[in-house]
């Protein structure tokens, strides 16, 4: 019998059966948060949060740049796993 269901491995459900996040869920969401602030920040007021905390261009910014699309891809996966409404 196939226990694998379109919301995740048994692993990934909580005795409730709906989707449980792990810790590199919650990584990838704030991270993905903190770039849609920075966006925010840039397309309302042309200030641009993660360049005034790490410098223009640095490998610093760079590097938090990379990790947010990262994580935004990997949220990506995220939406696989979410519980899916039964229709009406």
């Amino acid at each position: 019998m196939n226990t694998t269901t379109p919301y995740g491995s048994p692993s990934e459900r909580s005795a409730s059966g709906n989707f449980s996040p792990n810790l590199l869920d919650y990584i990838a969401l704030i991270l993905t948060i903190i770039g849609g602030i920075n966006w925010g920040l840039v397309g309302a007021f042309d200030f641009n949060l993660v360049a005034a905390i790490f410098g223009e261009g640095t490998t610093a910014s760079r590097i938090i740049y990379i990790l947010v699309g990262l994580s935004a891809l990997y949220c990506l996966s995220l939406l696989a796993r979410f519980p899916r409404r039964a229709s009406a």
